[in-house]
């Protein structure tokens, strides 16, 4: 504790903090003008307030687009909160919606307007709907705006606000450290009041990355921030995060400037928002990811980019040997940060994160899969000026099946026990909409677009998925079997978040994990072959009587070996 903070009253104490928190990237006196402008946006907006979340085991996330179902004559966030009525119940307990403000391109993420719903989705009052049934995540797209927003007409005219809220660069820099996501030029010219400029553009041409070495542009997104908080927020999303703060001659990635921007805003909504969890959207190297973990101070959650394509690798070779080697190298996380497993999302399925993980014949496997499989895959450039695979684009449903075995048994068993390891390890658990429902490559959705990505984000006709869902299709036995697991797993204290976690080497064809609590010890077995495999019964929980909860059927102590058939999940307690 420093000087000027001892002596001080509480909330004086809380003040001088969040300075000393901001004084090495901007200075005192800006710092102090940050402080201030954030007092005064937490009164306008009615904080402090307490969230109420709960994160135990019953937390999970449905991730959808706000218009992911529709219904003629219709707000698509009303239809969406119909949908998750009728269809969804208590299976999910919270739901991530995908940026539903104005925007010109990039599905959401290149936003026109941060405080205002897109018309064409709704308004606030759907929003507060849904935020009446379910706590909701809400998107922070905070390293680029649009270039057809409010900010970048005013950066034009060289007008406030917006005048310096962008990364002017002269084009003969040497930007070649600078880690690149997209194979696209870097710097946007453009024509504005003061002559052409260069912009930093991380991702596109219509995504222009905003300057957070400016403090209005920090002052703009606390307001934000508080302003999502008051409108029903209980998980906030910081999308591309790891790329915030730039300096040229640095890799432009991971800098600790941005470190301390998320740990300067967790630290503001600890006293604002108690419960709020910070979600680090960070598609890189495992171990760059969880850098945002370690501390403890930092994000409460961040995104487990590992598990799509290694769970994806695991089923398509039948051979659990990586993931249980990935899974056995965890470190324990600080109390009360996790990871979020999904295995899908609305972007495809990165490969950065397994760069250290599997090795490029093993990686090949799951690029030339996807081709077969009626998907595309998308590069990044690297330095040498060469490319790399950097994210698949398919739906993880149909790259987890054979055309051959397409909706038959094998393939939806295949899939769901996908699900179940997300579900098993030690995190919290996100489904994406499609994965819920078991949707196909929507290829005339990557034709309409002209963009790879549509081939997972197809919109549904809500008449067409109620009927989908009330037949005996493959869409329904997806739902109700995921539906089925997430609401055993919220019955069973060793899955909550903070539960210890240990892997368990039961051979290639198994993947186990063990989590135990002071309540419960519970043995997650998942058979990723498609052959039976037997597992010895002393390696089961010890009890007299042990429980296989997804059967609902019980394992006498002395029984000496269990069977599980091809794909079978078998979730024990003691």
């Amino acid at each position: 504790m420093t000087d000027r903070v001892r002596g001080a009253t509480p909330d004086e104490a809380k003040r001088e903090l969040f300075i000393e928190w901001l004084a090495p990237l901007y200075g005192d006196g800006a710092a102090r003008d940050c402080i201030e402008a954030m007092t005064e946006s937490a009164r306008r907006h009615g904080l402090p307030r307490d969230t109420g979340l709960v994160v135990d085991q019953s937390l999970n996330l449905m991730i959808t687009y706000p218009d992911i179902v529709q219904r003629p004559g219709e707000a698509p966030l009303a239809t969406l909160r119909d949908f998750i009525a009728q269809n969804i119940g208590d299976a999910i307990t919270a739901v991530h919606i995908l940026p539903f403000f104005p925007h010109s391109s990039d599905e959401g993420f290149s936003v026109m307007n941060y405080r205002e719903v897109n018309p064409e989705f709704g308004d606030w009052g759907d929003i507060a709907a849904l935020a009446e049934d379910k706590p909701l995540m809400f998107d922070l797209v905070l390293n680029h705006a649009s270039r057809k927003g409010v900010w970048f007409a005013h950066y034009l005219a060289d007008a406030d606000p917006g005048r310096d809220y962008f990364i002017e660069v002269d084009p003969s820099a040497d930007l070649r450290s600078v880690v690149r996501p997209r194979a696209t030029p870097l710097l946007a010219e453009v024509v504005t009041a003061r002559g052409t400029k260069h912009l930093w553009a991380t991702f596109s041409d219509d995504q222009i990355d905003l300057d957070f070495a400016n403090p209005q542009v920090l002052n703009e997104f606390v307001d934000i921030i508080f302003e999502y908080v008051a409108r029903g927020a209980r998980l906030l999303r910081l999308d591309a995060v790891a790329f915030l703060w730039k300096e040229v001659g640095t890799p432009c990635i991971h800098l600790w400037q941005t470190h301390r921007v998320i740990k300067f805003f967790r630290a503001v909504l600890e006293y604002y928002a108690p419960g709020l969890q910070l979600i680090t959207e960070t598609n890189v190297p495992h171990a760059e990811n969880i850098s945002y973990l370690t501390d403890g101070d930092e994000a409460h959650v961040a995104y487990q980019f590992v598990l799509p394509p290694l769970a994806a690798y695991t089923l398509l070779t039948g051979e659990a040997t990586r993931l249980t080697e990935w899974a056995s190298s965890l470190p324990p996380l600080p109390p009360g940060c996790h990871f979020l497993n999904f295995t899908a999302s609305h972007d495809g399925i990165g490969l950065r994160s397994v760069e250290t993980i599997l090795s490029d014949a093993e990686r090949d496997v799951l690029v030339e899969t996807t081709r077969e499989r009626g998907g595309f895959v998308s590069t990044r450039a690297m330095s040498d000026g060469s490319t790399r695979p950097y994210e698949l684009n398919i739906t993880y449903y149909d790259l987890l099946g054979a055309p051959a075995e397409r909706d038959s048994t094998t393939h939806i068993d295949r899939f769901v026990v996908s699900q179940a390891i997300a579900m098993a390890l030690a995190g919290i658990p996100a489904l994406y909409f499609h994965s819920l429902v078991g949707t196909h490559n929507d290829l005339e959705g990557v034709e309409a677009s002209g963009h790879s990505r549509s081939i997972n984000r197809r919109r549904y006709d809500l008449g067409e998925i109620n009927y989908q869902l009330s037949i005996d299709s493959p869409h329904a036995r997806v739902l109700a079997r995921l539906k089925r697991l997430l609401v055993v797993r919220a019955r069973q204290p060793a899955f909550h978040p903070d539960a210890a976690q240990s892997i368990v080497d039961l051979g290639p064809s198994l993947f186990a994990v063990q989590r135990t609590t002071r309540d419960q010890t519970l043995l997650a077995l998942h058979n990723v072959t498609d052959k039976p495999v037997k597992v010895p019964g002393h390696m089961l929980p010890e009890a007299r009587v042990r429980r296989n909860v997804t059967a609902g059927t019980q394992i006498s102590g002395a029984q000496r070996t269990i069977s599980l058939a091809p794909y079978e999940i078998a979730w024990i307690s003691d």
